[in-house]
């Protein structure tokens, strides 16, 4: 077997495992000539840091590194597992206004969810702007008291009435592109709601705000409100 401090062929014994580095120099003994240290080579620098330093090294991390680091081995699983150095991830891809959260699962269990959510409300988008009516219909819940509300002020309450109004929405002749920001999750075990800022060339700015319910293992939309943004006291056009 090589060592892998040396690549030379290591010795079985009492230093298996183990580096031995001769340091000259006085100290004030009668082997004064030469310090024997040793020390394990079996750990990485970054086992061998305090927790607090730790944690902050890995909060420079993003979320695929984080968890690819997890998978390595057992001490560095327990430091990427560790729920500040999730905590600091959210709010470095999220927020900070749930700085005093205590999710009852987690960080990490929270910032998974929250991800989804964000993912699940992009996706929404997405559907916008491809007029997709079919993939919109599974993508609401099938409620009487689900509401949308669409930039023009029309509110439509019920299933039916939503479909309906996104069907008139999606036979415009103009195409909706936002560019999404400002994006905050607020995600609970069966409801989530998620704010915004939606901006589109020709008109704009909106705020927005979607809200969703988990049943059976999925989110659905159940709440859509667009409205726009009063800008030095009047109110941007409408689309």
């Amino acid at each position: 077997m090589l060592c892998d401090c040396t690549g030379e062929q290591c010795g079985k014994g009492d230093n298996w495992g183990k580096m031995t580095t001769r340091v000259n120099g006085s100290v004030g003994s009668e082997n004064s000539g030469e310090v024997l240290v040793e020390r394990q080579t079996g750990a990485s620098m970054m086992e061998q840091l305090v927790p607090e330093i730790t944690t902050h090294a890995l909060s420079y991390l993003d979320f695929p590194s984080l968890c690819r680091l997890s998978m390595t081995n057992s001490l560095m699983r327990k430091a990427a597992n560790d729920d500040n150095a999730w905590k600091a991830l959210y709010h470095k891809d999220f927020t900070i206004e749930q700085d005093n959260l205590r999710p009852p699962n987690g960080w990490k269990a929270y910032y998974a969810a929250t991800r989804a959510i964000v993912n699940i409300n992009t996706e929404f988008f997405t559907l916008v702007k491809n007029r997709s009516l079919t993939a919109m219909s599974q993508f609401w819940l099938n409620a009487d008291y689900v509401k949308c509300f669409h930039p023009t002020g029309e509110s439509f309450t019920g299933y039916n009435a939503v479909m309906q109004s996104w069907q008139i929405e999606f036979g415009w002749e103009n195409v909706v592109d936002f560019e999404i920001r400002d994006v905050k999750a607020r995600v609970m075990a069966d409801m989530a709601w998620v704010t915004m800022n939606a901006y589109e060339i020709e008109t704009g700015p909106y705020n927005v705000t979607n809200i969703y319910e988990n049943h059976n293992g999925r989110w659905y939309m159940v709440h859509h409100h667009i409205s726009s943004v009063l800008i030095h006291g009047g109110v941007e056009p409408l689309l």
